[in-house]
């Protein structure tokens, strides 16, 4: 049987995590119809706000951690992820990861399953802003520089799906304040996994320009945006 597990890093996002975890049901509804079990884990990392009771409102269990570095959050919630579904083949397991600001289509886990199916070992999905947070001039720059059917192949944990038995060969996320998404790939790449890059299921992440790590995303919208000031 195939499975997937969702593992979702939380940190002081009460504002935007109810849409990520809608559309997570969304996307889990989805695949479970096509006979997938799904698993979702959310990680509370350093959390002071209500992101536990949203957590909770929604029925996606929660583990808590207290390290304030995303890759410690990513690596704790496929240990646990892990320890739900250690009955089951690696090989079979497939480990869905996204961040708590982001929104999946749904058919985020769908696409990755069918993915995993024909032989992917990695899946490295694009991501893009929400064109609400962006300045009109950097929403024409974005679409402009970014075409459907061209996927950059770039690392975003926001978007990013691997093979369980792979993910374990390669030593997993470190635990790192930012880029362990891509040392993962890196690792995976080394051990000559194979890699798809797909923009068949894109997810849509938020535009802020200070995000909860040092760079990331945020820092890139941030660079990006400064064209247009």
């Amino acid at each position: 049987m195939t499975a997937v597990a969702v593992v979702v890093p939380v940190h002081d996002e009460e504002e935007l995590l109810p849409g990520c975890l809608a559309s997570i049901a969304a996307a889990r509804e989805v695949a479970e119809r096509a006979g997938v079990r799904v698993e979702a884990v959310a990680v509370l990392d350093a959390c002071t706000d209500r992101s536990a009771a949203i957590a909770r409102d929604f029925g996606v269990p929660t583990i808590e951690v207290a390290a304030a570095r995303v890759g410690a959050a990513r690596r704790a919630g496929v240990v646990e992820a892990l320890r739900r579904l250690r009955a089951l083949d690696p090989a079979e397991l497939w480990i869905a990861n996204t961040d708590a600001d982001s929104v999946v289509p749904a058919n985020w886990l769908s696409h990755q399953v069918t993915l995993m199916r024909a032989g992917s070992d990695v899946v490295l999905g694009t991501v893009r802003p929400d064109f609400a947070d962006l300045a009109p001039a950097h929403v024409a720059y974005w679409r402009a520089t970014h075409h459907r059917g061209r996927p950059n192949g770039n690392t975003h944990g926001a978007n990013l799906g691997v093979r369980a038995s792979v993910y374990l060969a390669a030593g997993g996320f470190t635990e790192v304040p930012e880029h362990e998404d891509v040392r993962l790939v890196q690792a995976a790449r080394a051990l000559g996994a194979t890699i798809t890059a797909s923009d068949a299921a894109e997810v849509v992440t938020s535009g802020r320009l200070e995000g909860r790590t040092p760079g990331g995303y945020a820092a890139f919208v941030r660079a990006t945006a400064a064209q247009f000031a």
